[in-house]
């Protein structure tokens, strides 16, 4: 079953991919590494995790920046097939001080990864820190390395 295919049957739809909101390359591809610029969930979630969210909301925030950094891998390489594992990831959760729940909220992500690709595939290495800011209010950016097959 391809990646495609596997998406399809779990109901998952990628939105378009975002363009870069700086002088930045949305990923670039070196030695079979893919480096994807950090995301965030589109479609307008603004605030803190302990203030204006909770943990629960921010794993499905968290979800939806693992579909932001899906569209622009496959925009890059055509077909999410061409990846051969998800390597690291890391969530910077705009959290309140008090808030100690990050890796509740990266686990969207994550768990994101794993459905799409298996675990033999998706299982990474990661981290996550609370951020007083991101880029604008979004509630959490994730950025992502994966290694890619560089012959298709």
């Amino acid at each position: 079953m391809t990646i495609e295919q596997r998406m399809r049957e779990l109901g998952i739809v990628l939105p378009a991919a975002s363009e870069p909101a700086a002088k930045y390359a949305n990923c670039v591809v070196a030695n079979g590494l893919m480096f994807v610029s950090g995301k965030g969930p589109s479609r307008g979630p603004k605030g803190k995790l302990g203030i204006d969210y909770t943990a629960e909301e921010g794993y499905q925030f968290a979800r939806l920046a693992g579909l932001e950094v899906l569209a622009v891998v496959k925009a890059e390489l055509g077909s999410l097939d061409r990846i051969k594992r998800v390597v690291k990831v890391q969530g910077f959760v705009n959290a309140s001080a008090d808030f100690d729940e990050h890796h509740k909220v990266l686990n969207g992500f994550s768990d994101l990864m794993l459905d799409v690709f298996g675990e033999k595939q998706g299982l990474h290495a990661r981290s996550v820190f609370g951020a007083v800011s991101v880029r604008v209010n979004l509630p959490i950016i994730v950025d992502s390395v994966f290694q890619v097959d560089e012959e298709r």
